[in-house]
């Protein structure tokens, strides 16, 4: 049985939490300031990642278990990325037509769960939760698949969203 390697230093197992923490405070306080939303590119975040994904998964290729569950992980994480989408606060300046985005606290609580779910997962069975040990790699592949369908998910529904939105401010 593999476990974490213990380490008598409390302050060790709080590093991870504090930068996560900190992460979480630099996204917060950008959540409140408008940006521009460049519908012409959101395509290329879900590109780059289908091409990590693919090189990761014709590398090494996943167990035929693992591929179920990543595939089940694809279809969780992309009805999770609509839900994130619509999440985002998308509004075209009636006069200019310019797009522009605005995270949503709901976002980024449902981030931060997410995370605290994948903690909690990988550290069960020191948490004494029996039965909870995952072959790493299955487990990467089975997130790397989750990652993508939310990320390129996300991305279509705000193209469609904002896309509507600009058709609307034009009078079309």
């Amino acid at each position: 049985m593999h476990t974490q390697p213990f380490h008598p230093n409390p302050l060790y197992q709080l590093i991870p939490i504090a930068i996560i923490l900190v992460v979480l405070a630099l996204r917060f306080r950008r959540l409140t300031r408008e940006r521009p939303l460049r519908i012409e590119r959101l395509w290329i975040v879900p590109a780059l990642y289908l091409a990590i994904t693919a090189f990761t998964f014709w590398n090494i290729p996943p167990a035929p278990m693992t591929w179920a569950a990543a595939a089940a992980a694809l279809l969780a994480g992309a009805a999770l990325g609509w839900q994130r989408g619509r999440m985002m606060h998308i509004q075209v300046n009636p006069e200019t037509h310019e797009i522009s985005q605005r995270g949503s606290l709901a976002a980024m609580a449902f981030i931060l769960a997410l995370v605290l779910v994948r903690s909690l997962a990988r550290n069960a069975e020191s948490l004494g939760i029996p039965g909870m040990h995952f072959d790493v790699m299955a487990m990467t592949d089975v997130l790397i698949a989750f990652a993508l369908g939310m990320l390129t998910v996300q991305r279509v529904e705000m193209f469609l969203r904002a896309r509507r939105l600009l058709e609307q401010a034009r009078g079309g």
